[in-house]
């Protein structure tokens, strides 16, 4: 019974150390962006080659933005003064860049993989 019993312990000590790392490597491989005056910022983030991540764009404008990106495949109206998470990769080495399609003069941006 008491060999049982240090399996059991040992194994529940495995369980929370493999969470543990799973929770901090998704934190990890968070990134940030703003919208802003319609406006990305920063303008180019980068992001790191042959792993996925999650991208958070904060849109801090009153108005809508539509985050758009063809060369990431990625399309999302994002409400004003809310969030969005977009899960992006792996990808190659090199740059993706992405608009916002309602303001596509000003908001534009590029993400680069390395």
């Amino acid at each position: 019974m008491k060999h049982v019993f240090i399996i059991v312990l040992a194994a529940a000590a495995l369980l929370g150390t493999l969470s543990y790392r799973t929770a901090f490597s998704q934190e990890a491989n968070s990134y940030s962006l703003i919208i802003e005056d319609h406006r990305f910022k920063p303008s180019e983030l980068q992001v790191p080659a042959g792993q996925k991540f999650k991208l958070i764009v904060d849109n801090r404008d009153p108005t809508p933005e539509e985050f758009e990106s063809h060369a990431l495949k990625l399309e999302k109206v994002i409400p004003g003064k809310r969030q969005a998470t977009l899960n992006v990769g792996p990808l190659q080495p090199g740059g993706y860049d992405f608009v916002g399609e309602f303001h596509e003069k000003t908001a534009q941006g590029r993400l680069v993989a390395q």
